[in-house]
């Protein structure tokens, strides 16, 4: 576990939403830790550690050495790493890779281009946004339909689903919501601001159902400009993740601006004996 101190020691450096310790034991469920200068999260035998170290001047080696502390300290069977370069010493372990970039927002951002504002005054004709830190049975119903319609990567559809235990738990969590003028909600964002330096988009979804064109741009202001009022540096607009995200991020000036690659890892495989045991 982690002290008081030590929590705001990672809020005033974190630089990636998964150094936002609210956030990451909520969608984990596990204890938060931290290793030489390395924030991690521990649930049973499976440690996500996040390789982004808080102060920036470690190395690769550096990481390596936090890795083999935290496989003698905890002795995980599943270790899952996130980093901005993997050590070449696992890459033929990795059950699992990926690689992508996050992408950042700084601000204030000036002028908005002008297809964004005709989106937006469009928006704002048929919605109207709160600002609010509880997600209610239209946040469902409206998970259900994105969840329904889109099938999104098992992680993401997890991710979702944990939304409402961490809005309102966790400090800094806030929902903005975009309800027509039928009070039906057409679009909501998940941002954090727990950490100092930046506030964190850390999901979103629109209707099809209770459609508003322009909600996302509108959102997409709103969460700027909340962000402004906070006093933060810039907006950490998550992952590229695929073409149509990264276009809409780029749009309003998000620049890929770090990179990110992830490993999960096995490290201890059932024996024999552990599969005759599970047969009784």
């Amino acid at each position: 576990m982690i002290t008081i101190e030590e929590e705001k020691y990672i809020l005033d450096r974190a630089y990636i939403p998964e150094h936002i310790v609210g956030l990451m034991t909520c969608v984990s469920g596990g204890e938060p830790y931290l290793i030489e200068n390395y924030f991690c999260c521990r649930k049973d035998d499976w440690i996500i550690l996040v390789g982004y170290p808080l102060e920036r001047d470690s190395t690769v080696k550096d990481l390596e050495v936090v890795i083999a502390e935290t496989k003698k300290r905890f002795r995980p069977k599943y270790l899952s790493l996130i980093a901005p370069k993997l050590p070449s010493s696992l890459g033929a372990l990795c059950e699992e890779k990926e690689s992508d970039s996050y992408y950042t927002l700084g601000i204030p951002i000036g002028p908005i281009k002008s297809n964004i504002g005709r989106l937006i005054r469009k928006a704002q004709e048929n919605a109207t946004i709160e600002r609010s830190t509880e997600m209610r049975e239209a946040h469902q119903e409206l998970t259900e339909e994105f969840i329904g319609r889109v099938n999104p990567p098992l992680r993401l559809r997890n991710l979702f689903l944990k939304m409402p235990d961490y809005v309102g738990h966790a400090e800094g969590s806030v929902v903005l919501n975009a309800w027509d003028n039928n009070k039906n909600l057409a679009a909501f964002y998940v941002v954090d601001l727990a950490a100092k330096g930046f506030s964190a988009y850390v999901i979103g979804c629109h209707s099809k159902k209770n459609y508003v064109q322009g909600a996302s741009d509108f959102l997409c202001w709103e969460m700027i400009e909340m962000s402004v009022e906070q006093g933060k540096k810039y907006v950490h607009l998550g992952l590229g993740v695929n073409e149509g995200i990264r276009r809409f991020k780029k749009k309003w000036g998000g620049l890929p601006t770090r990179a990110y690659e992830m490993c999960e890892l096995v490290l201890k495989r059932p024996s024999i004996l552990d599969a005759f045991r599970s047969m009784q």
